[in-house]
């Protein structure tokens, strides 16, 4: 059973930076991509970003490209959230998941149904 642990999150200022680390363990064959999802108070949870495990590519949500950075360190099996010029907007409980197998067409899953483990979440709150 893969297990991911969730941290790093907190309240900020907006235009402030956080990083969110997702470690995982208890990997036993090496799945497709390990990816972040947030669930905003009142809505429900959406995709932000995923990167595969094989090579690093990465993929966002048009709402965060160009703000926020997901990356990895393989040897530890950590997964980061590099998260810049917060806005109020991305306050939310932050998940990290692991996404086994890979889904047709894109690759990277958007829908959390394609999402086998998760993580507990971490709160990340920014005001104004």
């Amino acid at each position: 059973q893969v297990r991911l642990v969730e941290s790093g999150g907190g309240e900020v200022q907006a235009g402030d930076s956080l990083r969110l680390s997702c470690a995982v363990s208890g990997r036993t064959i090496r799945s497709f991509a390990t990816g972040w999802l947030r669930q905003a108070p009142g809505k429900e949870r959406e995709f932000v970003a995923s990167i595969k495990l094989s090579d690093g590519e990465t993929y966002y949500a048009n709402s965060i490209k160009g703000r926020f950075i997901i990356s990895r360190d393989a040897d530890k099996d950590i997964i980061y959230l590099d998260m810049n010029n917060l806005e109020p907007d991305d306050t939310a409980v932050y998940y990290c998941a692991d996404q086994r197998h890979v889904v047709t067409g894109r690759g990277f899953a958007i829908a959390e149904r394609h999402y086998t483990s998760w993580g507990q979440g971490t709160q990340v709150t920014v005001s104004s």
